[in-house]
C-alpha cells in the first residue's frame, strides 16, 4: 500500500506519516529529510533550501526511486513531501509501475495559515537524531532532545520569509495535482488543525 502525502509547510505531513506508518506497519519516507540530508554534503541544494526553493524534479525523483526500490518498502510506504508538482505525480506513477505497485491513495492535510505559521516559528529539531518539537509536540526540558538529549535548534529555512515563499509556492503548484488526485478517485482531503489519529478514521471510511 502506497499513499502519498500532501500538504503545505507545518501542515503535520510528518505527524499524519507516522500514525499512517505504525498503522499499517510500513516505512515513512519523507523527500525532505533525504533532501537535508544530501544537502550536508551538496552545496546546490543546501543553497536552495535555505531560501524555500524546490529542488529539481529529475534530483528529488531519483532520490526517492532509490529509496522506494528498497526491500523494507516491498509491501508499500507513506511517501512525505512527494509530489509537489503534476509532472511529479506522473513520475511517480511511473516509478510504482516500474516496481508493479500503485498509489492507494492520495492525502491531502489543510491547516490555517494562522496556526502554519505559529507551527514554523516554533519548530526546533535535534542535531543529533533529527526528532521534531514544537507547538503540538514540545520537549519535556527545553531545548533538549527527549530521545537523545541532544541539543535542539531551529531550522536554517524556517523563518517569516522563507515560510511565505514556501506557502505561495505550494499553493501555485498544488492546485493540478489536487485535480489529478481527485479526476483518479484518489483524493483524501483531512483537516489536519486538530486531533492527528483522525486520519486513520478517514482513511478506513473510504
Amino acid at each position: 500500500m502506497f499513499y502519498a502525502i500532501l500538504g503545505g509547510p507545518a501542515t503535520g505531513k510528518g505527524t499524519m506519516s507516522k500514525i499512517l506508518c505504525e498503522e499499517l506497519q510500513i516505512p515513512h519516507i519523507s523527500t525532505g529529510d533525504i533532501l537535508r540530508k544530501v544537502s550536508k554534503t551538496n552545496l546546490d541544494i543546501k543553497e536552495k533550501l535555505a531560501k524555500g526553493l524546490y529542488i529539481s524534479d529529475e534530483v528529488t525523483t531519483k532520490l526517492l526511486e532509490e529509496r522506494i526500490s528498497k526491500p523494507d518498502c516491498t509491501n508499500g510506504c507513506v511517501i512525505d513531501g512527494y509530489p509537489r508538482n503534476l509532472n511529479q505525480a506522473h513520475l511517480l506513477d511511473t516509478i510504482l509501475a516500474k516496481l508493479g505497485k500503485k498509489l492507494k491513495a492520495s492525502i491531502q492535510l489543510t491547516v490555517p495559515n494562522k496556526i502554519v505559521f505559529k507551527r514554523i516559528l516554533e519548530r526546533q529539531e535535534c542535531i543529533k537524531c533529527g526528532s521534531i518539537y514544537g507547538l503540538d509536540v514540545p520537549s519535556k526540558i527545553k531545548n533538549v532532545c527527549d530521545k537523545c538529549d541532544g541539543n535542539l535548534i531551529r531550522r536554517s529555512d524556517d523563518t517569516k520569509e522563507t515560510l511565505k515563499v514556501r506557502i505561495d509556492l505550494y499553493n501555485i503548484k498544488s492546485k493540478p495535482i489536487l485535480d489529478y488526485y481527485k479526476e483518479k478517485n484518489l483524493l483524501i482531503t483531512i483537516d489536519a488543525s486538530n486531533n492527528p489519529k483522525k486520519i486513520l478514521n478517514v482513511i478506513d471510511s473510504k
